[in-house]
């Protein structure tokens, strides 16, 4: 019986992990395309070196940060697949538990 707690508790706490990571992602995108926006407009308004310069580290940054999240969500979600993936193997585990069935949701919608 405890084994099952154990592995509703680990999808519970994955199943945050990974949804936490999608929003950290898509708001890193978003950043990026507010800051490119931004340096195009300090060019094409002529802007001093300095801040255009400035605009263009910050893209850059958040283009690492894209990077980093993608690898961090990409491993959050193999762990969630792999641990869905052990609980649908185990007969003892309830099928239609919520926890069970909110974490394949979260991998639906995480893989779009």
């Amino acid at each position: 019986m405890s084994d099952i707690a154990a592995v509703r508790r680990q999808l519970k706490i994955k199943s945050g992990v990974v949804t936490r990571l999608k929003k950290e992602y898509e708001l890193y995108q978003k950043e990026a395309v507010d800051q490119k926006l931004k340096k195009d407009k300090f060019v094409a308004d002529g802007a001093e070196d300095w801040d255009i310069k400035n605009a263009g580290k910050m893209l850059d940054e958040s283009e690492k940060m894209i990077k980093d999240s993608s690898a961090r969500l990409g491993k959050a979600y193999g762990e969630l697949r792999d641990l869905l993936v052990s609980a649908k193997k185990d007969p003892d585990f309830p099928q239609d538990d919520e926890d069970f069935l909110k974490a394949e949701g979260i991998l639906e919608e995480t893989a779009e």
